[in-house]
Order: structure tokens, then sequence, then C-alpha cells
């Protein structure tokens, strides 16, 4: 039986290459994100090179109507949604708390929290009646440990552990899986959103370190979504070989080589 995927802020970093890696393998892969432009430049390349069925959907998870209208839309075109990836999100800004930029606030706690569960709310209900899927939220090593000027950002990601751990519970007697998988440092948008576009700044952050990519996440993604129906991974944190956890790494240089 084909599967079917919503991946959310399939535009760039891990929805990317978790579209793909699906894709590659078959699924029909529902795309989402606000630019218009990237998705259909995804959806164009997805089906030129993997010839996946894929659907594209254009709307902010910020907006719980355009998240309603969308996946209504979406349910004329599935019979079910298999896996739901809630990635979209972001960090914006890094300051301490008496100084921290209210909008930014807004913005994180809008998307990372609110945007998941809008998604969620919409597309839990039809698991539900399937009585099977499989909810992958996407974390953070910031959802275990606050650190220095992460405040916001890292309570947003608090919050993403907090509600898989909801889920899995309210729907455990649907047989619906959920998997929260919290990266530590890789190399993606994240850090060029997060300093407002400013390039050397952002790279600076990875400098030396040998971070995560994106299709290290994608892989543990599909490894997560394709075990056995009787296996759940329920949480699972990953960094690169230099990184221990938010606090502690080392520059690539700096490891003790054999």
């Amino acid at each position: 039986m084909n599967k079917t995927i919503l991946v959310t802020g399939a535009t760039s970093g891990f929805g990317k290459a978790i579209a793909e890696i699906f894709a590659k393998n078959g699924y029909t892969v529902c795309i989402t994100g606000r630019r218009k432009e990237r998705l259909d430049e995804l959806q164009k390349e997805l089906e030129a090179k993997y010839k996946a069925p894929v659907i594209s959907l254009q709307f902010d998870v910020r907006n719980k109507e355009q998240v309603k209208a969308a996946i209504d839309d979406l349910k004329t075109n599935v019979d079910r949604i298999d896996i739901l990836v809630n990635n979209a999100g972001l960090a914006a800004g890094m300051s301490t708390i008496d100084e921290g930029d209210t909008d930014d606030w807004d913005q994180m706690i809008d998307t990372n929290v609110k945007g998941l569960l809008y998604v969620t709310r919409q597309v839990a209900p039809l698991m539900k009646k399937q009585a099977a899927g499989h909810i992958i939220n996407i974390g953070s090593t910031a959802s275990k440990t606050v650190y220095k000027n992460g405040n916001v950002y890292c309570a947003t990601k608090f919050a993403v552990d907090a509600l898989s751990q909801a889920m899995r519970i309210d729907l455990l007697p649907y047989g619906i899986k959920v998997t929260a998988i919290h990266p530590g440092m890789a190399e993606t948008e994240f850090s060029l959103v997060r300093f407002k576009g400013d390039e050397e700044r952002a790279k600076n952050v990875y400098k030396d370190l040998n971070p995560l990519r994106a299709e290290d996440i994608a892989d543990v993604a599909y490894y997560c979504a394709t075990l056995p129906p009787h296996i759940c991974i329920n949480d699972l944190v990953l960094t690169c070989l230099t990184q221990a956890n938010s606090f502690y790494s080392i520059k690539e240089a700096d490891r003790v080589k054999p």
C-alpha cells in the first residue's frame, strides 16, 4: 500500500531532506511551506528525480484558518495520512530575557508551538479514524537543556518535548506512534534565520565542528518511521561527534585521533 507523509516546513533544511528521502522510497509526499516558489521547485525536483507523487500546500502554520483550509483540501486528494512530520520551526534572535525582541518571541511561539498544535489538531483526527499513524515532532537539544540567551527558543522546544509526551499518551489507544527527534548543531539555514541573514555570524556557529547535516536528520526520521509496527521510538537525541549537549562541544582539530 502506498503511504502518505505530510511534512511541514519542507522548503529547506530538515523538512526538505525528509521530503526527499520519503519520495525516494515511494511515498506520496505532501510538502508545506510559506514560500510558493520554493515549494514549486521542490515538487518539480522530487517528481522528476523519483517519479514520486507530490502534493504542494502553501500556507503559514501560524494561521489556523489557513492550516484548516489546507488540510481540508488535502483530504480531497488523499485517502489517509500515515505520517505527519511537524518540522516547521525557527529561532529568532539571541538575547537576554530583559532585552528580548517581543516580535521575535511571538514568531517563535506562534511557529514552534502553536503551529505544531494547529497542524496536529487537523491531522490527528484522521489518524484516529485510521487507528494508525505516526507523528514525528522535530525538537532540539534545546528541548532538554536551556542555554544562555536561548530563553524563549528553548522554552518553545521544551514545549515540543512536553507536547510529544502528551500526544503519545492521548493517542495511545489508537495505535498512533509519536516520536520526538532532538538534533544538536546542524548546519542548515537555522543560524542564518536566527541572526537575520548575517552569513558570517551564522557560519561561525559551526566552524571546525563537523556538524550534523539535514540528511542525517532525514535518515533518522526515515528509520523511526519504518520500524516494525510494534516498535515506537518515543524520544531521540542526536548530536555530531564533537558536541555532547547544548553546553559542551570541541573543535574537530582538538579531538584525540587514533
